[in-house]
């Protein structure tokens, strides 16, 4: 069974121009908000090995450490964010948040010492709790299941080009070393990607609307098959019950597909982190291994290079599942391949070859991360499906703070990024195992009725 209907089944004029206008108006919206989003939270990546560890004086534990501690306050709100978004409205909490983890953000422009940049990145994450998860749901409350797979991918592209776009930017702020009031060039990074983040969380606040009756770009019509798709769709899920009203979010707590797919979240995120903060220290370290000699932009250019195809890969990969209908390999044939290929750039050889791998690795991270947030909306909804993604995403951002922590700390005890890489890849390989576990998973107290065997099935991407 396919978790959704293909996309390419035939759709009437009013379901066409509908979804092709939530995906014109909306989609490139939020998915700004998340590459500021994302930059913001990896910026400290950037900065790491262009200065600020020399100037702070911080080892590889300690840079690992303040980059995990921002998931901590993200963890501890990251439910009642969401729980939040879903009682005040997605178009208020979102600009809420933006605005102040950009003014979060600006302060790292005059951090000092060690101790002020983990009380920064701590602060970040609790202004941070609740964006992402949030935009998913907001996405998904526009959408029914039969498109959500294309919608979020066009979402997720925003991850891997912020690195794309955001590397090289980052890299060419950085080059202006003094040209500011006199900040060091990381300084001056920090200063230029915060700003945008309260400039567009305040234009959130008027530009965003919380359901398609708001919507007054789209016509009537397209108003109505929107909120009626949604309704009849709202209405087979977990999270509903009869006459429309959802059960206590703390039923979502003992749902096991939850924790399941948790645990799935958990490994791709590791791999995530453990790319994105140290990444541009791995390339800092080409000159020591192999004898090269690259100047700050083009380091940024060098990390912005894995993500090219990653951004590829994510596209076709998750229009092969709309066309196809989501199945269990959308999700563990990326994991398996990114299990296998970060260890390898160990022994590339040359600075292109470890490139090339990594971008592999890249390329499966991001070919499943969109298909994955499909799975919790097929069978969550209200409160349910607030909680239940928020849950999924903090068991998943564990992972946030640990991969950098036990990355830098494992580097320090070796001298070298080679058992950390192979821990990646084993949370990696982890989650391929998990999802092929869920999708042979059985109802355990007795016999499915007939919706929720679908349900269970669409949750698990069984054939």
């Amino acid at each position: 069974m396919d978790t959704t209907a293909r996309a390419t089944e035939a759709m009437s004029p009013v379901e066409k121009s509908a979804i092709r206008k939530v995906a014109i108006r909306l989609v490139p919206f939020v998915a700004l908000m998340f590459f500021i989003n994302y930059l913001d939270r990896t910026a400290i990546g950037f900065a790491a090995p262009n200065g600020m560890e020399s100037d702070l004086a911080l080892s590889a534990a300690q840079f690992g450490f303040a980059s995990g501690v921002f998931f901590i306050g993200y963890i501890l709100l990251e439910v009642p964010s969401n729980l939040a978004l879903h009682k005040f409205g997605a178009r208020k909490w979102l600009a809420r948040i933006m605005v102040t983890w950009g003014v979060v953000a600006l302060l790292f422009t005059w951090v000092q010492n060690f101790e002020q940049l983990v009380v920064l990145r701590f602060l970040l994450g609790v202004m941070e709790a609740g964006f992402f998860p949030g935009a998913i749901l907001f996405l998904s409350l526009w959408v029914p299941a039969r498109h959500r797979s294309k919608i979020l991918a066009l979402f997720y592209l925003a991850q891997p080009l912020t690195t794309v776009i955001g590397a090289p930017l980052a890299g060419w702020l950085i080059s202006h070393d003094g040209a500011f009031f006199g900040l060091e060039g990381w300084r001056f990074m920090f200063l230029g990607v915060s700003v945008p983040a309260i400039v567009i969380g305040v234009v959130a606040w008027f530009y965003l609307k919380d359901r398609p009756s708001d919507a007054k770009w789209l016509t009537r019509e397209e108003q109505v098959w929107l909120t009626g798709a949604l309704q009849k769709e709202a209405a087979t899920k977990t999270g509903s019950t009869a006459g429309g009203k959802h059960p206590s979010m703390w039923k979502v707590f003992g749902n096991g597909r939850v924790w399941m797919l948790s645990f799935i979240y958990f490994g791709f995120v590791y791999g995530l982190y453990a790319l994105a903060f140290f990444l541009p220290t791995i390339i800092g370290g080409f000159q020591e291994q192999y004898g090269t000699d690259f100047s700050i932009t083009e380091r940024g250019f060098i990390t912005a290079i894995p993500y090219v195809p990653a951004a590829i890969a994510l596209y076709f990969w998750s229009r092969d599942a709309t066309k196809r209908g989501l199945r269990t390999w959308h999700i563990a044939l990326p994991a398996l391949v990114g299990a296998v290929s970060i260890p390898l750039a160990l022994f590339a050889g040359s600075p292109a070859a470890t490139i090339a791998v990594i971008a592999v690795t890249a390329m499966a991270i991001f070919a499943a991360l969109p298909n994955f947030w499909t799975l919790p909306t097929q069978f969550l909804t209200g409160v349910a499906a607030a909680a239940g993604i928020a849950l999924i995403n903090t068991i998943g951002n564990l992972a946030g703070f640990s991969a950098p922590y036990i990355t830098g700390a494992v580097t320090d005890w070796t001298g070298n990024y080679e058992v950390p890489m192979f821990i990646v890849g084993g949370f990696m390989l982890l989650s391929a195992v998990l999802m092929v576990v869920l999708s042979r998973m059985k109802k355990p107290d007795g016999a499915a009725t007939p919706e929720e065997a679908r349900d269970l099935a669409a949750t698990a991407g069984l054939d």
